[in-house]
């Protein structure tokens, strides 16, 4: 199956082109493969376009599928190929319910292996408590996303349902989609953000 990574090369423009890696999700190692003289890290990442010219919101919201990919990268080639790497979280369960809601959170290699048994341990105990009826699916969801919002850097988004005009539900996304297809117990997940363009190039841990 892999370990499935997209990579987004910043341009001059400020948006993105985004490639694919198949193992590129393993263990964060494309941040140092990646560079001048190696941009595709030396055949990791595939030539071929997934998409061109997009924001950075878009590609969380129509091409990172948080059940798919396990990481994402953002390539700086005008700071000498600095790359930021960002961690995918699935903030869903394989229930056959929507699954489109995740988090990537920015780490770094070093501390990743202590992100994921975090997070696998969270929430394989929430889908425990859930399975007990000690919380509603809608509850636990929310605290997930919480403690991943007050525990690390993180950016939440989601991926929307199929709209009614049909299109590629694969092809198109959107922020601020409900779970369930409604609010009824008051549940508002939080607001998704990215980091103030400053801030991304300049609170880069070297």
């Amino acid at each position: 199956m892999g370990h499935r990574a997209l990579v987004a090369y910043r341009r001059l423009d400020h948006l993105y082109d985004v490639r694919y890696s198949h193992w590129g999700g393993d263990d964060l190692s494309l941040t140092d493969e990646i560079s001048a003289t190696a941009p595709l890290a030396a055949g990791a990442v595939e030539p071929s376009l997934v998409a061109d010219s997009i924001t950075r919101d878009r590609i969380l919201t129509d091409h990172l599928d948080p059940c798919a990919y396990e990481a994402l990268y953002l390539v700086d080639p005008a700071a000498d190929y600095a790359v930021d790497a960002y961690r995918v979280c699935w903030l869903e369960w394989c229930d056959g319910r929507d699954g489109g809601r995740g988090a990537i959170v920015a780490v770094d290699p070093d501390d990743d292996r202590a992100l994921r048994d975090w997070f696998r341990a969270t929430k394989t105990a929430l889908a425990d408590v859930i399975e007990m009826g000690g919380l509603s699916r809608r509850a636990a969801q929310a605290y997930l996303e919480a403690r991943v919002c007050e525990a690390y850097d993180s950016t939440v988004y989601r991926r929307s349902r199929p709209s009614a005009s049909g299109l590629d539900p694969e092809a198109v996304h959107t922020y601020g989609g409900v779970i369930d297809g409604d609010r009824r117990d008051g549940y508002e997940p939080t607001p998704d953000r990215w980091p103030a363009d400053d801030d991304y190039r300049g609170d880069r841990q070297n």
